[in-house]
């Protein structure tokens, strides 16, 4: 598994694409930063993130598109496939490489953290568990972006699929908000805003998470059947 962590890391950024996530990611930190910190007086770094969340939704997709699609168009996710390798580790490998390059992204912009301290005060409890629930909230996009990725050939339509889905979990339906208030993503990332690790939410968070790589691993495992 390290070794295709190690193998997608590298790919994210030997491609634009790795770039262009981690500079479009500090580019939103950089004008919230603005927006919500200095031009309001706040010293509150998880501002930022409240903000970062809803770009998240946009550009998850960016990193999660071509896991599988682009290797099932060019015609290489049988050589994939039949490497001695189990599809856990396939999947667990592409899960952990995304979700490193977001990790990058996101210790940047404790630079900004790092200048309120000479500003203000900043809260660090309330901080680093707003940052702990955004990262959740980044692993559980990931997961079903992946699984969007293993279910097309076609990039563009994985990360439509993805938006799609995440825009109903994150602001729910006309109809289905208040069955799906509970477990909305938005819902759930907005209570670690009082400092507070809330259990529920990270089980909840998780199983997000580990439902989607399970049902990447049962799509991947059943073409590899097949092959």
């Amino acid at each position: 598994m390290w070794a295709i962590i190690k193998k997608e890391v590298r790919t994210y950024f030997l491609s634009p694409i790795g770039y262009v996530f981690v500079g479009l990611f500090l580019l939103m930190a950089s004008l919230f930063f603005y927006s919500e910190v200095l031009v309001t007086g706040s010293t509150m770094f998880s501002n930022i993130f409240y903000s970062l969340s809803t770009i998240l939704i946009m550009i998850v997709p960016l990193l999660t598109m071509r896991t599988f699609s682009e290797e099932r168009k060019d015609g290489t996710e049988q050589l994939l496939l039949t490497a001695p390798r189990s599809v856990t580790s396939i999947v667990l490998g592409k899960f952990f490489a995304a979700l490193i390059v977001l990790l990058i992204a996101v210790l940047l912009t404790f630079t900004y953290y790092i200048i309120l301290m000479f500003l203000g005060n900043p809260n660090i409890k309330t901080s680093l568990v707003t940052v702990f629930g955004f990262i959740l909230l980044g692993a559980a996009l990931i997961s079903f972006g992946m699984f969007a990725s293993s279910i097309t050939e076609n990039q563009v339509i994985a990360a439509i699929i993805s938006i799609a889905f995440y825009v109903i979990t994150w602001i729910g339906t006309p109809y289905l908000s208040q069955s799906l208030e509970p477990l909305g993503l938005m819902n759930m990332f907005n209570r670690f805003g009082n400092g507070q690790i809330a259990c529920t939410e990270v089980v909840a968070f998780l199983s997000y998470t580990v439902l989607f790589i399970l049902l990447t691993i049962i799509v991947i495992q059943r073409r590899k059947s097949v092959k």
